[in-house]
């Protein structure tokens, strides 16, 4: 892949990011359903991508709230079955229903600030910065589009975040501002991307940079979250 456009280099093989994964399991029963539904009336594979991320980004919940000590939830069909995930999750989720449609998908990984981060969030993390970010990159056109379905539009609406949109076209990362102007999110470390998601070095990561008292608090703390960041006024 050319490092500054994006696009496939002719040795590249994309069989790696259409085949069924353990975490990106494109081929579980309710993904593949999923998938159906979302794009039934889409024809072209751009139109495809859109219609399968806003049903990502909308349809299942953000929740951050997760046991990120069980690599069962960075599952693709566990955050689906559940309704709700965390932004790995979510990714994994729109890589699996992108294969099932028959678009190359792969999940990727960077490491961000958070401006807005709830007291408590923050409070049990320790921090506002967020270690292995994840996002989708989709192969459409003949190039890898980087799309990140993680907030839904609900959450957004409570939180005066604009919603992410994505055209098929143009990369879709979160906003560094809100509609208040205040500083939201901020890409610090690119983490690679990858055909299936690296679940166990994941969980290690997370559990090496927040602990382990942390993350079990994290898995401990499940709520409404929406309810959580509108109370705080931030997200």
């Amino acid at each position: 892949m050319d490092a500054v456009t994006g696009e496939m280099l002719e040795t590249e093989d994309l069989a790696a990011y259409l085949a069924p994964g353990s975490y990106v399991d494109s081929d579980d029963p309710a993904v593949i359903a999923f998938a159906g539904n979302a794009t039934a009336n889409a024809e072209t594979a751009r139109d495809k991508a859109v219609a399968l991320y806003f049903a990502v980004r909308d349809d299942v919940r953000y929740d951050p709230y997760v046991a990120i000590a069980d690599p069962d939830v960075y599952r693709a069909s566990t955050c689906l079955k559940a309704g709700r995930g965390f932004c790995i999750a979510k990714a994994a989720l729109l890589a699996a229903a992108a294969r099932v449609v028959g678009i190359p998908a792969r999940v990727a990984y960077s490491d961000v600030r958070n401006h807005l981060c709830t007291p408590r969030l923050r409070e049990l993390m320790g921090t506002d910065v967020f270690t292995h970010h994840g996002f989708t990159e989709l192969h459409l056109d003949g190039r890898w589009v980087k799309v990140t379905p993680t907030f839904n539009v609900e959450l957004c609406e409570k939180f005066g975040v604009v919603a992410l949109d994505f055209d098929g076209e143009n990369h879709a990362l979160m906003h560094p501002l809100d509609r208040d102007g205040r500083r939201h999110m901020e890409y610090l470390e690119t983490r690679g991307a990858y055909a299936d998601v690296p679940a166990e070095t994941l969980r290690d990561v997370m559990l090496n940079t927040y602990g382990a008292e942390a993350c079990a608090a994290l898995a401990a703390g499940a709520g409404d979250f929406a309810a959580e960041a509108a109370s705080d006024g931030n997200v």
